[in-house]
């Protein structure tokens, strides 16, 4: 195969990834063994940063963007009328190393159009993790797309090669599935998934018994779904990811923002982009449910199904429950500490450290890194609080917003400022 083909195809099949966001810091520690290439341990993949800062990369391609489905909206859609282009396994191989070699990235992400069949698809990519492992001795991240409905003996192979594999499940609800994806059964998604939560949980109770046990998926699984395709509220969105997590034990669920991709009256219309925000939104939800305490029902519900745009979940979530405010910052639980606007969890843990050895004021909860502007209309610190009690949910969200806008536009002529 010429360079110039090989070259072509990477345009391509690089540039039809890019839809795919469910790839982030792996949690693997594969430890690279006998001089091999890479080393996943603690890294991350898809210009993704470490906790130092540092940036790492990963080669981000589909296999083929050949597909049997006609999806509404996805841009490989059979019906779509785009260049296709399919690698050969040794030819996904042979990128990953020399890119490796010349320190272009540090792991594999690697999809696929569905072509001929499930399993002819998934085989294939097995095939690639299995060629860079065992006969490339790569140690680096890879994460491999399962297919849906995939059989079980491919995904229990995929799983020994692979650090993390995921399924998008693609629209959050059964009946927008229907709608868009009319050839696609439910329970193909689901299939895949339990085989991996099932063979991860077997494979580490072996290992307990058996240390030379090799490990499965050891960055576990993640899935994806769009947002926007379909009229699902947020509640819709974050009860199926909440389900998610706790039966298929996900390590991460992403939210993609529907990206116009054809004209098709079931679709929103061409040029009306889900809003970025509304992604950012959805992840500040998902870390409140995984990190700090809250309940899906406590942010989202059926008096409010759609979270707040021009403010954070948890700053939403306060507002709507000022009854329990005032919270005194040197006598309450962790539980309460981290549902206060402006604390994170890195902050809570610091307040419980230094309060044990004295009352903390304002100038230490600066100090501890507390955003005040948010957080001082919730707290008492130090036998006093700010003259706020007249202050309703509106009077408080108006102040806040105004003083993130003056923030703002300091900043904005602080850095005007440099180039004048």
């Amino acid at each position: 195969m010429s360079f110039e083909r090989t070259k072509e195809k990477l345009n391509i099949l690089a540039d039809a990834a890019k839809y795919d966001v469910s790839c982030s810091s792996s949690g693997s520690k594969r430890i690279n063994p006998n001089k091999g290439l890479g080393d996943s341990s603690g890294m991350g993949i898809c210009h993704s940063y470490t906790e130092d800062g540092r940036c790492v990369s990963l080669l981000k391609i589909l296999l083929t963007n050949y597909c049997i489905f006609d999806c509404a909206y996805c841009v490989t859609r059979k019906s779509n009328d785009i260049q296709r282009a399919a690698f050969k396994i040794q030819e996904v191989v042979d990128l990953t190393i020399n890119f490796y070699r010349r320190n272009y990235i540090e792991g594999l992400f690697l999809s696929s159009g569905i072509f001929k069949s499930p399993d002819y698809t998934m085989e294939r990519l097995v095939a690639v993790a299995k060629k860079l492992r065992t006969e490339e001795n790569f140690n680096g991240y890879i994460h491999l797309k399962s297919i849906p409905g995939a059989s079980d003996e491919l995904m229990r192979e995929a799983g020994l090669y692979a650090d993390r594999l995921s399924v998008n499940i693609e629209i959050p609800t059964l009946s927008g599935l229907k709608l868009l994806a009319p050839d696609k059964k439910h329970e193909d998604f689901i299939k895949p998934m339990l085989k991996v939560k099932n063979e991860i949980i077997q494979y580490k109770e072996e290992k307990k018994i058996l240390k030379s046990t090799p490990k499965y998926a050891p960055a576990g699984q993640s899935t994806q779904m769009i947002i926007g395709a379909t009229g699902e509220s947020d509640k819709d969105i974050m009860y199926s990811a909440t389900h998610y997590y706790k039966n298929y034990n996900m390590k991460r669920v992403y939210y993609s923002g529907y990206v116009p991709v054809a004209e098709d009256t079931r679709l929103p219309a061409i040029g009306t982009q889900v809003p970025m925000l509304r992604e950012n939104r959805l992840y500040q939800t998902d870390w409140l449910l995984r990190f700090y305490g809250f309940g899906v029902h406590e942010i989202l519900n059926n008096d409010h199904p759609n979270l707040d745009i021009d403010i954070d979940p948890k700053l939403g979530w306060a507002l709507r429950n000022l009854q329990h405010f005032p919270i005194d910052i040197n006598k309450a639980e962790m539980q309460m500490l981290a549902r206060i606007p402006g604390i994170g969890m890195k902050s809570v843990h610091k307040i419980i450290s230094a309060r044990r050895f004295r009352k903390l004021n304002w100038e230490h909860l600066k100090k501890i890194g507390v955003a005040l502007n948010r957080a001082k209309y919730f707290i008492v610190c130090d036998s006093s609080h700010w003259d706020h009690r007249d202050m309703n949910a509106d009077k408080i969200k108006g102040r806040i917003l105004q003083n993130s806008v003056g923030k703002f536009r300091k900043e904005y002529s602080a850095q005007l400022s440099l180039f004048n």
